[in-house]
């Protein structure tokens, strides 16, 4: 072997071996996470969905060796935090919570992204828990009684959301379909706003997840029927609206997802790390807290349970009049 193919070979070798030492990652997955990765959450703090997404996300720490940081992106009925994780790149270091309302703002024409297309599922972790509830001093003791009053007083009654296109915002408008209704939208940008305003009097029902246990707990509210195909163990005493002879049933999952391109080495480790922390005592307790459904779902389950959520959705908004015109 002549000089000067030796010293070309040396080079080469040399020009690979900086490849492997300075981006190890891309070579053999080892190295990722270097450093701590950012978890969008959707909505602002004190929610269910906060409250139950940072216990899961501080729980993959011992499996990633990284710390996971939740930073609340709220807005858009729970899709300015998922817009955020989709412009950002594929690296592993951002991503987020999702919900079903993520769907609903797509089929309404409100995004300029498809969430099928241009994110990649990581893993499905639990169902939310849906009531429409009043104060506990409200003249409305039942949700027929509500519904009566509301039959009769077009456009006065007041409930609010968080936000215009929210699993929560749909179950009513669908009720209000099938009732014969005419109520008053009021949008917020999380459970914790909606909470406060219903306390003080600025909205007269409330439609939403189940941040607001707490405060049924405290008697401070009524629940007075949930949107699920059955009673719920913790508050029996409230019947689903389907047992009122409204066939409304909704659901609305809660998910992690990262932006297009993910790579599969990053997608597993992240899968890994989440799965483990669902049962760590700190997030089943966070879970338990809000009387939400843990639903557990691999990144390729996922993916199909979300292709079949966005059908369901579609003809739901289509049959609201709300799709896009």
């Amino acid at each position: 072997m002549g000089l000067k193919v030796r010293a070309n070979l040396f080079l080469r070798i040399a020009f690979v071996s900086i490849l492997l030492t300075s981006f190890p990652s891309a070579v053999s997955g080892q190295a990722y996470p270097s450093k701590p990765i950012t978890l969008i959450i959707p909505y602002p703090p004190g929610g269910s969905t906060d409250l139950t997404a940072r216990p899961l996300a501080i729980g993959t720490r011992k499996y990633l060796g990284q710390p996971m940081i939740g930073e609340n992106k709220p807005g858009g009925g729970g899709t300015v935090g998922v817009v955020v994780v989709a412009s950002k790149p594929p690296d592993g270091y951002t991503i987020g919570v999702i919900t079903g309302s993520t769907l609903n703002a797509y089929h309404m024409g409100k995004l300029n992204f498809n969430p099928l297309n241009d994110l990649t599922p990581i893993l499905r972790w639990g169902d939310y828990l849906y009531g429409i509830l009043v104060r506990s001093d409200s003249q409305w003791k039942t949700i027929q009684e509500l519904i009566q009053y509301a039959r009769q007083n077009p456009n006065k009654l007041t409930y609010g959301t968080p936000g215009a296109g929210s699993a929560p915002h749909l179950a009513m408008e669908e009720l209000s379909m099938v009732a014969g209704l005419r109520l008053v939208h009021i949008p917020y940008k999380g459970g914790a706003e909606i909470n406060t305003a219903l306390l003080g009097g600025h909205i007269e029902v409330l439609s939403n997840s189940a941040g607001w246990t707490p405060l049924v707990d405290a008697g401070k509210f009524r629940l007075l029927a949930t949107y699920g195909e059955k009673r719920t163990p913790r508050y029996p005493q409230a019947p689903t609206l389907r047992e009122v002879g409204y066939d409304v049933v909704v659901r609305s999952h809660l998910g992690i997802v990262g932006p297009r391109g993910l790579p599969k080495p990053v997608v597993s480790r992240l899968h890994e790390a989440f799965k483990k922390a669902m049962d760590d005592p700190e997030f089943i307790e966070a879970q338990k807290q809000f009387d939400m459904t843990r639903c557990y779902s691999n990144p390729e389950d996922y993916e199909k349970y979300f292709r079949e959520e966005s059908d369901r959705i579609g003809k739901l908004v289509k049959k609201l009049g709300l799709d896009r015109k």
